[in-house]
């Protein structure tokens, strides 16, 4: 048996697997986040230990004896937070988030102070990124700086908290390469922190934890939480990995051609690579896999199912799904003349790397009802992705033969196959495709544990397919045209002001 964590943003998953691939029990807590100013998103740490603890403990009350044949412990979780300790281990802020954007200046500053920056980390600087927000503590919070001994990850400040740290114990401190990548400080081909980029953002390799794969072994779990949530003490802690790159090793997508697509309030598309391929003026992320030898590209789009749920809020539609049926409903001859839709309600990332874009219906008129906006955000948010997809490695692209669909977007089987026919792939659903970066933190750590043991393709094997949705072709022809003029509206509406 073996439990996979998962720290989101909102909610902390938890997920027991069997050694026979069966998902044995599942539970969660939510979490909140505060904005105590424009642009600013935090959270407090002891929130997600908290958070934690009451996940286990309904565990323990479904569970019981499964939480007793516990082998190994994987981690996942939002990626690009900054978790800042003193030197006895102890909090010093609220910790800063992935969605925090106040780090803007920063950014520039690091551009400029590193000029191989996108060689080194293979992405932009963003106010995503962990970076920057160290520069902006260092620049608003001196005094506060001055007493960083420790920056951990978020999921990493658990592996730290679960090994000991604070309770009699200093703790594990260490993180995999794949959400190590998401700091800017990682060198992400050779897998090791950059002394480059760390000083100049005035922090040193000491203050970093150490650099392990998803797959190693990380630490082990400290007896007083083993007694508290009646699993056996001592268990090894993997690695774990990244949101996106666990989800990968979830649904199996692990080797080279392999990859997913999420529509979810975002939309991704994440290709597993052989080697580290780069394209940081494309805003395409290069990131480590959560595996050892592998690296994957990823193109994130800030509005996907977000956007559907905007127009249904919009125009009263009873539900998502009710909006997309009407979608459905309209001839081929009604979608084409339906408007176009420019998805950037919250800026937009790949390929434009915009937070200024801004969303747009393009071509309304009298005879347009909401079946037509709704066939509108189908294409507009599918369109996008598909710059998405352009702006990944040709090379990578072409060993593709299929890729997974994940996220809530899924569950709409025409959506599925308008996109399917822009990527000319088919998409498939896949069984447990919903439990997300959960069953790849199990997975993880069940890699962990068998070490040199362990049959990689069996344990990451991907699961049976559900659903497929193939192409289809007599969409295609006319979709292609429509995004063309897509293509056209972007610089029109959105280019320098």
């Amino acid at each position: 048996m073996y439990l996979g964590i998962d720290l989101g943003t909102s909610e902390i998953k938890l997920l027991l697997l069997a050694n026979d691939q069966r998902i044995v029990a599942t539970t969660g807590a939510p979490l909140t986040l505060q904005r105590p100013q424009p642009l600013w998103s935090e959270q407090q740490p002891a929130d997600w230990w908290a958070a934690l603890d009451a996940a286990m403990a309904q565990l323990k009350r479904q569970v019981p004896q499964a939480l007793g044949d516990v082998r190994a412990i994987g981690l996942s979780g939002q990626m690009h937070g900054a978790v800042l300790l003193d030197a006895a281990g102890q909090v010093l802020r609220p910790a800063i988030l992935w969605n925090d954007g106040r780090s803007g200046a920063e950014c520039a500053a690091l551009e400029a102070a590193v000029p191989a920056l996108h060689q080194i980390a293979g992405n932009l600087a963003m106010p995503g990124f962990t970076a920057p927000k160290l520069m902006w503590v260092r620049r608003h919070e001196p005094e506060l700086f001055a007493r960083v001994a420790t920056v951990l990850l978020p999921k990493d400040w658990l592996r730290f908290k679960l090994s000991g740290g604070g309770i009699g114990s200093e703790g594990e401190k260490a993180s995999d390469a794949s959400d190590a990548s998401g700091t800017l400080w990682l060198d992400v081909a050779a897998r090791r922190w950059s002394p480059t980029v760390l000083a100049a953002c005035g922090l040193a390799e000491a203050q970093m934890p150490r650099v392990v794969e998803g797959s190693d072994v990380a630490g082990h779990l400290h007896e007083t939480l083993a007694r508290r949530w009646g699993l056996p003490a001592g268990i090894a802690i993997a690695g774990g990995g990244g949101d996106n790159a666990a989800s990968a090793v979830g649904i199996g997508a692990t080797a080279p051609g392999q990859g997913f697509v999420s529509l979810g309030t975002s939309g991704v598309i994440f290709v597993t690579g052989s080697r580290y391929r780069p394209n940081p003026p494309a805003a395409v992320h290069a990131f480590c896999h959560a595996l050892p030898g592998r690296w994957h590209q990823m193109s994130v789009m800030l509005s996907a199912a977000s956007a559907l749920r905007w127009t249904k809020d919009a125009t009263g539609a009873a539900s998502e799904a009710a909006l997309v049926a009407e979608a459905e409903a309209l001839s081929p001859a009604e979608r084409e003349r339906a408007p176009i839709f420019l998805p950037y309600l919250g800026g937009e990332r790949t390929p434009h790397n915009n937070p200024e874009a801004q969303a747009a219906f393009i071509g309304l008129t009298h005879a347009h009802g909401r079946g037509h906006l709704a066939q509108a955000v189908l294409e507009g948010v599918s369109f996008g992705l598909l710059d998405g997809w352009f702006a990944l490695d040709a090379d990578e692209r072409a060993r593709v033969q299929s890729l997974s669909l994940v996220g809530g977007g899924a569950r709409s089987a025409h959506w599925a196959r308008l996109l399917a026919t822009l990527i000319d792939r088919p998409l498939l659903l896949r069984e447990g495709g919903e439990t997300g970066a959960a069953l790849g933190a199990a997975r993880l750590a069940w890699l962990a544990e068998q070490g040199l043991r362990a049959d990689e393709a069996a344990i990451c094997a991907a699961a049976p397919v559900r659903q497929a949705h193939e192409p289809v072709p007599a969409w295609r022809e006319a979709l292609l045209a429509r995004y063309a003029r897509f293509r056209q509206l972007y610089p029109r509406l959105n280019g320098p002001r």
